[in-house]
C-alpha cells in the first residue's frame, strides 16, 4: 500500500507527525506506524513528504531559485486591472501602439504616485523603479519624450474619450453636477497662467481655472481648463455648448452653486438652450423673496423644514425655501463674533486719535486704518462710521443686523424642473449633492491625485495634464465604490439619507459605518483602511523577478502569495494579483 506521513490531532497539544506504512491482511486494510517525526524540523518533515510522493528534495532554495529583484506590485495590479475594467483599453484603444502602454502607465501612475513626468519616467525606467508598473506593461525602457508624446496624443483625444464617458453616464439622466476649481502653476511662461480668485489662498502666484462636470453621484464625465482670470459664471456657455453639441444631449438640468448659475447666465445660456437647473438664490434675492411674501416665520416650516412657493421675480421656477436651525444659530455667533472683533480693533484705531504722543491725524489716514479692518472682517454694512480728521466713533445699525438676523438658516433653491420630475425634498438633495464634486476637487488638488502644481508650461500639455488627472480620478471613483466593505466609507449613506426627515438636516453617517468607526474593522474581522493605506498594504504584495540555476539566462516572474486582506480587495475588484490574467 505504500509509505506516507499523517498527521494526528492531539487535543490541546500540538499535532503528531507520523510515518506510517498501509498493508492488506486478511483482505482488511491495515496501517503501523514505523517513527514519530514530531520532533523534526518542519521544513524537513515537507521535504520528505516530497520524496515519499516520488518528488525530488532539494538542500535549499537558493541552490534551484535566485531572485533578482522584488518590485512592489499589488497596488499596481489593483490600479491597472481597475483602469482596465473602467475602459481604458477603449480610452486608448486609437492611439498607436507603442503609446497605449505608456498611456495605461500614466494613468495608473496618477493614482499610486502623482508627480511631474520627470519623477514618473524614474518611476517606471527599469533601473530606478520604484514598482513593478513598467515590468508589467514593458515600457522599462521609455524615455521621457515618449511620455510627453503620450500626453500630447492624450490631448488630441480628450473631445472622444469625454464622449464616450457622456454616453455611458448621462444618457438617460436628468441632472448633471458642475462647479470650478483653481490651481497654481510653477512659472510663468503658460498662455493660460493669470491671476484671479485663488480658492487656494495662493494670491502670489499665477494660476488656471478649470471646472468638472460630473454625474449626480460624483462620477467625473468632462473637465475644461480656463484661463486664470475667468469667473465662474463665463464658463457656464462652454460646458452647455459641449454637452448639447459634442455629447448630443439636448435636454438636462443642470446643478450648480448662485456664484455659477447667475440669474443672468439662466436668461442667457440655459434657457435658449433649452436646459433646466438647479440653483440657488443670493442673499439680496432672499431678501426680496421675504419682502414680497413676508417673514418667514418658523411656523411657516413643517417638520421638513422645507416651504415651496412662487415668485414674479423668478416666473417659470419653483423655489423651495429651505429652514436649517442649527445654521441659523451658527451665523448668529459668527456674526456677534465678527462684530466684536471688529469693534476691538476700531477701539485701537479711536484710542490712536486721543493719544497724548503723536495722534492719528488726518480723515484720510484715518479711514486707510479703517478700510483695512472693515476689510478683514466685513462688517461694513453693521456700522455707522463717523471719521474726522482728529476722531472716530461708530455704531451698530441695529435694523440692518436685525434684518440679516432674521434670514438666518435660511437659504432658496431655485429650479425649472417640474414637481413630477423633482419634488421639493429631491431639488434640495440635488443642490448639496454638489459635495460631490467638491469631494472630486479634494480628491484631485490634495488628498490623492495632487494636480497641482503643475509644471507644464504649453496649453495643450496643461490641458492634458488636468484631463489625465480627471480620468484617474474616475478609475479610482470606481475603485472605491467596489471597495467600499473594506474602506471607512459609508456604504448606507444613501440610505441612511432617504431615512432622515428631512433633507435640510445635515447628513449623518448610518448605524453601520458608526459601528465600523468604533471596531476599525470589517464584518468579517479584517482592519479597516482609508483609500489611501489599502494601496499602501497591496504595495506589499510583491513581483518577484527570479532566474533558474538549471536556465539562469532566463527570467521567471513570481507574485507573491496574498494576505487575507490583499485577497479580499482582489475579490471585491474581480481581479486577479496576476495581471496578466
Amino acid at each position: 500500500m505504500g509509505v506516507y506521513i499523517e498527521t494526528i490531532p492531539n487535543r490541546n497539544s500540538p499535532p503528531a507527525i507520523l510515518l506510517r506504512e498501509g498493508y492488506r491482511e486478511g483482505g482488511k486494510v491495515l496501517k503501523r506506524t514505523l517513527a514519530n517525526l514530531s520532533s523534526w524540523d518542519p521544513q524537513l518533515v515537507e521535504h520528505f513528504r516530497v520524496l515519499l510522493k516520488g518528488g525530488v528534495a532539494i538542500e535549499s532554495a537558493s541552490s534551484v531559485l535566485h531572485i533578482d529583484r522584488a518590485l512592489p506590485h499589488g497596488h499596481v495590479a489593483a490600479v491597472l486591472g481597475a483602469a482596465r475594467g473602467s475602459g481604458s483599453s477603449l480610452w486608448f484603444g486609437s492611439a498607436p501602439k507603442e503609446l497605449q502602454p505608456l498611456l495605461q502607465a500614466m494613468l495608473v501612475a496618477r493614482v499610486l504616485e502623482p508627480a511631474s513626468k520627470l519623477a514618473t519616467h524614474r518611476m517606471l525606467h527599469e533601473d530606478t523603479a520604484t514598482s513593478s508598473l513598467g515590468h508589467v506593461l514593458g515600457v522599462g525602457q521609455c524615455s521621457v519624450d515618449d511620455l510627453y508624446r503620450a500626453l500630447d496624443w492624450l490631448h488630441d483625444a480628450q473631445p472622444a474619450i469625454e464622449r464616450r464617458l457622456a454616453r455611458e453616464h448621462l444618457l438617460g439622466s436628468t441632472l448633471v453636477l458642475y462647479d470650478l476649481t483653481s490651481t497654481w502653476l510653477t512659472g510663468r511662461c503658460c498662455e493660460l497662467a493669470a491671476r484671479g480668485h485663488s480658492r487656494d489662498g495662493k494670491r502670489d502666484d499665477p494660476q488656471i481655472v478649470f471646472g468638472l462636470v460630473c454625474t449626480a453621484e460624483g462620477c467625473p464625465i468632462s473637465v475644461e481648463v480656463f484661463k486664470g482670470n475667468t469667473a465662474d459664471p463665463a464658463t457656464v456657455a462652454a460646458q452647455v455648448s459641449k454637452i448639447k453639441d459634442r455629447f448630443g444631449i439636448e435636454r438636462i438640468a443642470w446643478v450648480g452653486d448662485r456664484g455659477m448659475l447667475t440669474s443672468a447666465r439662466i436668461e442667457q445660456v440655459l434657457k435658449p438652450q433649452g436646459m433646466d437647473w438647479v440653483s440657488s438664490l443670493r442673499a439680496p434675492q432672499i431678501a426680496q423673496l421675504a419682502a414680497e411674501h413676508g417673514p418667514f416665520q418658523p411656523s411657516l416650516f413643517d417638520e421638513r423644514n422645507l416651504l415651496e412657493l412662487t415668485s414674479q421675480h423668478f416666473p417659470d421656477e419653483r423655489l423651495v425655501v429651505c429652514r436649517n436651525p442649527l445654521l441659523a444659530e451658527e451665523r448668529a455667533r459668527k456674526r456677534l463674533e465678527l462684530l466684536a472683533a471688529t469693534e476691538a480693533d476700531l477701539t485701537k484705531i479711536a484710542a490712536a486719535t486721543q493719544r497724548a504722543r503723536s495722534p492719528l491725524r488726518g480723515e484720510q489716514a484715518i479711514a486707510l486704518r479703517v478700510g483695512r479692518v472693515i476689510e478683514r472682517f466685513h462688517m461694513a454694512k453693521h456700522l455707522a462710521l463717523t471719521i474726522t480728521d482728529t476722531s472716530l466713533a461708530w455704531a451698530r445699525r441695529d435694523d440692518v443686523i436685525a434684518a440679516e438676523t432674521a434670514l438666518d438658516g435660511l437659504y432658496v433653491i431655485r429650479t425649472s424642473l417640474p414637481k413630477d420630475q423633482l419634488d421639493a425634498p429631491a431639488a434640495v438633495a440635488a443642490y448639496k449633492s454638489l459635495a460631490n464634486v467638491e469631494r472630486a476637487f479634494r480628491s484631485m488638488k490634495t488628498v490623492d491625485l495632487n494636480v497641482r502644481p503643475v509644471f507644464h508650461y504649453s496649453e495643450p500639455r496643461v490641458r492634458a495634464h488636468v484631463f489625465l488627472c480627471m480620468l484617474a480620478y474616475y478609475v479610482e471613483w470606481h475603485m472605491r465604490q467596489r471597495l467600499k466593505p473594506m474602506l471607512f466609507d459609508d456604504e448606507h449613506l444613501d440610505e441612511a439619507s432617504a431615512s432622515r426627515a428631512s433633507p435640510v438636516a445635515k447628513a449623518v453617517r448610518s448605524e453601520q459605518a458608526k459601528a465600523k468607526d468604533a471596531s476599525k474593522r470589517a464584518d468579517d474581522g479584517l482592519p479597516l483602511h482609508s483609500f489611501r493605506t489599502l494601496l499602501k498594504d497591496l504595495g506589499t504584495l510583491s513581483y518577484n523577478i527570479a532566474r533558474t540555476a538549471a536556465n539562469p539566462n532566463a527570467t521567471i516572474p513570481i507574485v507573491a502569495r496574498p494576505t487575507p486582506i490583499q485577497a479580499k480587495a482582489f475579490e471585491l475588484l474581480g481581479l486577479s494579483p496576476n495581471c496578466s490574467q
